[in-house]
C-alpha cells in the first residue's frame, strides 16, 4: 500500500519527501538522543567538579582530624601518671562537678564508671568533651535521667582510656 502510494508520486515529490524525511529523522535523533546525552554529560561534569571539591575538603579535614587526634593522645602526658580513676575524679571536681560526683569505680583494666546525681548537664557534657580532647579518654556508655531542676540530670558515664 505504501509502496503503491510512493510509486504514484512524481520524482520531484519523492525527492522532497525523502529530504524532508531525512531532516525529520535528523531532528528526532538530535531532540531525542543528542540533547539528553549532552545535558546528562554537563550534569555529570558538574557533579565531578563538586565531588573533587568535596574530596579536597575531606582530605584537609582528615589532616585536621589527625592533628587534633594526636593532640588529644598527647594529652595523656599531662596526666602526670594518674590512673583513669584518679583522672576522672580530679577532672570532675576541677570542672565543678564535685558536689554531684557520687561514685567512681573501675569496670575493667582500662575503664571506669562515674556516677553523678543532680549534675548540670552542660557542665557534664563539657567535662566529657574535655576528657576526650585533652586526655584521649573516650565515653563508651552514657545514660542520664532528668532530675528536679532546669538542666539537671542523674547520670552514669563509662570512660575508657583510648590509648589502651
Amino acid at each position: 500500500m505504501i509502496r503503491t502510494w510512493w510509486n504514484a508520486q512524481s520524482a520531484r515529490d519523492r525527492r522532497v519527501l525523502g529530504i524532508g524525511g531525512s531532516v525529520v529523522a535528523v531532528l528526532l535523533v538530535w531532540a531525542l538522543v543528542w540533547i539528553p546525552l549532552a545535558r546528562t554529560r554537563a550534569s555529570l561534569a558538574a557533579n565531578v567538579t563538586q565531588q573533587r571539591a568535596d574530596l579536597a575538603w575531606m582530605r584537609q579535614a582528615l589532616a585536621q582530624a589527625r592533628t587534633l587526634g594526636a593532640q588529644g593522645a598527647r594529652g595523656n602526658v599531662a596526666r602526670q601518671g594518674k590512673s583513669l580513676l584518679a583522672l576522672a575524679d580530679a577532672t570532675a571536681r576541677a570542672d565543678g562537678l564535685g558536689d554531684a560526683l557520687k561514685r567512681v569505680e573501675p569496670t575493667g583494666p582500662v575503664s571506669v564508671r562515674v556516677s553523678f546525681e543532680i549534675a548540670d548537664f552542660d557542665t557534664l557534657s563539657n567535662w566529657m568533651d574535655a576528657l576526650a580532647r585533652d586526655y584521649g579518654v573516650s565515653v563508651t556508655d552514657f545514660s542520664a535521667d532528668k532530675a528536679e531542676g532546669l538542666g539537671l540530670v542523674n547520670a552514669r558515664v563509662t570512660l575508657q582510656d583510648a590509648k589502651q
